[in-house]
């Protein structure tokens, strides 16, 4: 992630939904987010935000079902923290 990170509306709105405890991610190396059961309508951001770093999957047995809690990284809690700071 480089420094000059704009987030958009859309973005904040899923950090917040992660940190939260709201959201999911599949499996895979293009994680698809499920948002309260829900998939999430933005895929394409939702890749981002993994490939970012700003979310990932959290640590879950291999043998549990497919769909994992998704947790902020450091990276995404530092977004989320300067936007609430310059708002």
């Amino acid at each position: 992630m480089s420094t000059t990170y704009e987030p958009t509306a859309r973005t904040l709105a899923i950090l917040r939904a992660v940190a939260a405890g709201r959201v999911q991610l599949t499996r895979g190396s293009e994680p698809d987010l499920f948002v309260d059961g829900m998939a999430c309508c933005d895929q394409f951001t939702a890749h981002l935000l993994v490939h970012d770093g700003l979310i990932a999957p959290a640590p879950w047995p291999e043998a549990a079902a497919s769909l994992v809690p998704a947790v902020l990284t450091e990276a995404g809690s530092a977004v989320l923290t300067a936007a609430r700071q310059a708002a």
